[in-house]
């Protein structure tokens, strides 16, 4: 069985046995033996006992209508019955506690085993998928597996011992009476066989419906904003009713199968021909009326069975289309490695790239980029929107992995280092904050885990000038916030996010227009406090802010995917006909700046672009934010 790539594991994890949706289940199931026997086990004592009651009723009525004493003989099989009665009781019960158990332990072991794939899945997968199809698939086809156990199995396990040793009492009795059982055995197999396969693709259309109904729901609650603006409220609610009539016909339909549901009918007809198999017997002599009770009673054991798999089937059925829901995500390929026996070195920070090119599918983003930051170094990356520059820094810690060429550093190529290794040196600050609905300082000290302090939070945050916003809060650094941030404003955010690198001390630092949402009084602290950690550490630094491109040692000019010039900032000026056009462009619509070099330096490129190659109005408009992703 092949292993498939992951970037996160636990040691020592169980590995279920993913050749098919049963055979993973099963794998899951034999981990907790001791409960799959007690259960097993006690169900078929449980029948057995409950298989042998029709039996001691025959003997009753035979008793009765035998001539003689019968008080003694009586008492005995009553006392026998009660027995019987008493001893099935606590054998049901810790049946019914082994299956309990069992089906709650294999919904958790489930729904970890795919919290950590989708952990190990790379980028590239989860840009794929729908977060609610995942949540219903995470949730729901998870508990499913759950209500498939119990009662699904249990009820099937019964209703199979129940099916089958009846018959073979129903054998010790008189042979000749099989005729009738065993009939209906055949037809009843068929019937069901008939049924599982009609049920199947409607618990299908059901399950992928339900995974759709929770996308859309989910879609519309993260779009909420969006939708109010723009007042379309009712095309949402029609959406949602249309995916949920969709949901509700496949309901219909499962009904109409189950309408046709023929076994109940079948044991009718078996019925009746055993009470006239029984009475042929009787009339000849070749039954007790004793015999013919217990016959009949065992025949009626088998109604349980009959009834119940209308229920249990379709429990199965949709906890099997669940199984294979979830295994499709377990076996999805994703594209990157841990490499767990790969490079943990401390890094200096060296960076080269070397010809890298990148597309997502087939629409290339980057082509044959090269260029090399020494340790210690500041790079700048500027460019129109889209022109590639964030996925450029997506490379450097492989949430991409490169199509063509290669990325070094500290003269390690990027995919021979471990990936934990890699990642846990390089910090990125994104425009988009993503921050989780968990207290402040968990926030700020997530990168590290369980290992900052909070003396060290709180300096991380007075260095990204948060620390004043967060003492205001209703319980400072406890106060929990919601969900992505919604709580804070976007320049609250980013102070956060800044403090969040800061406390990870990073050999390699990606800013990726990190200063974007928080306005120039603030900036200009932040700037000195982000100025003081680029010292000793490689900085790629994508920014629309001239003052921060000042910082830069070098600069890379982006155009299309491709890198037109990389140099200073005062050489581009100098030798570069885009690059001026960009800073003329930028002058024009950018706030003046606090720095007054810096104006002059912009001033400087203005006239330069004038003299030389001066920006027609009719020229491209180059947008220096790169706050949206660059594709």
């Amino acid at each position: 069985m092949a292993t498939l790539k992951s970037e996160f594991t636990v040691v020592d994890q169980h590995r279920s046995d993913r050749r098919g949706p049963v055979r993973w289940i099963l794998s899951h199931l034999v981990r907790h033996k001791g409960y799959l026997v007690g259960f097993l086990l006690s169900s078929l004592v449980m029948v057995l006992l409950n298989s042998s009651i029709p039996g001691l009723t025959g003997k009753a009525f035979d008793t009765v209508l035998r001539d003689g004493p019968i008080a003694n003989e009586l008492t005995l099989i009553v006392l026998a019955l009660l027995a019987i009665v008493v001893i099935r009781s606590v054998i049901d019960l810790v049946a019914r506690l082994s299956v309990e158990v069992l089906a709650k332990r294999m919904e958790r072991d489930a729904r970890d085993e795919l919290y950590l794939t989708l952990l190990g899945k790379s980028q590239t997968f989860h840009n794929r998928q729908r977060v609610g199809d995942l949540m219903a698939r995470a949730a729901n086809d998870v508990r499913q597996l759950s209500s498939m156990m119990s009662p699904g199995v249990d009820l099937v396990v019964d209703s199979m011992l129940q099916g089958i040793i009846p018959i073979v009492f129903i054998a010790f009795i008189d042979p000749r009476l099989l005729l009738s059982p065993l009939l209906f055995a055949v037809a009843f197999f068929l019937a069901i066989r008939h049924y599982m396969r009609r049920l199947n693709p409607v618990s299908i259309r059901m399950r992928e419906q339900f995974g759709d109904l929770n996308a859309g729901l989910n879609e519309a609650v993260r779009g909420i904003e969006v939708v109010k603006v723009t007042a379309q409220e009712e095309q949402e609610r029609r959406r949602f009713e249309r995916n949920a009539r969709t949901y509700r016909d496949s309901f219909v339909e499962q009904g109409l199968v189950q309408a046709r549901y023929l076994p109940t009918l079948l044991l009718a007809i078996a019925t009746a021909g055993a009470l006239l198999h029984g009475l042929v017997l009787y009339s000849a002599g070749d039954l007790s009326i004793g015999d013919l009770v217990a016959y009949l009673g065992l025949m009626a054991l088998l109604g349980f069975p009959t009834g119940i798999s209308i229920f249990s089937f379709s429990l199965i059925q949709l906890g099997i289309v669940s199984a294979r829901r979830i295994l499709t995500l377990l076996e999805e390929e994703t594209e990157l490695d841990q490499n767990s026996q790969g490079n943990r070195d401390a890094m200096r920070g060296e960076l080269v790239f070397e010809n890298v090119s990148f597309g997502y599918a087939d629409q290339p983003v980057l082509r044959k980029v090269s260029f090399r930051a020494k340790p210690g170094e500041t790079i700048a990356i500027v460019g129109e929107t889209g022109s590639g520059k964030s996925t450029l820094t997506k490379l450097v810690n492989r949430i991409y992995d490169t199509d063509e060429g290669r990325i070094l550093i500290d003269g390690v190529d990027v995919r021979d280092w471990n990936l934990d290794s890699l990642r846990s040196q390089i910090s990125t600050i994104e425009q988009d904050i993503v921050l989780f609905s968990r207290p402040v300082a968990e926030n700020i000290a997530f990168s590290l885990g369980q290992r900052a302090d909070r003396e060290a939070v709180v300096r991380a945050a007075k260095d990204a000038q948060a620390h004043a916003f967060i003492e205001e809060l209703d319980d400072g650094y406890d106060t929990v916030i919601g969900e992505r941030g919604v709580t804070l404003s976007g320049g609250q955010r980013q102070r956060l996010a800044i403090a969040r690198a800061l406390l990870t001390d990073p050999s390699i630092l990606i800013l990726d227009d990190s200063t974007s949402a928080i306005d120039s009084a603030t900036e200009d602290e932040i700037q000195q406090a982000i100025r003081r950690i680029l010292q000793g550490r490689t900085t790629l630094l994508i920014t629309h802010r001239l003052s921060q491109i000042r910082w830069a040692d070098k600069v890379l000019l982006i155009q299309r995917g491709e890198l037109v010039d990389q140099g200073t900032h005062e050489e581009l000026l100098e030798r570069c006909a885009l690059y001026r056009r960009i800073f003329a462009h930028y002058d024009e619509v950018a706030t003046p700046s606090v720095d007054k070099e810096l104006d002059q330096m912009v001033l400087d490129g203005r006239e330069s672009a004038e003299s030389g190659f001066a920006a027609t109005p009719a020229g491209p408009a180059y947008d220096m934010n790169a706050g949206s992703e660059d594709r």
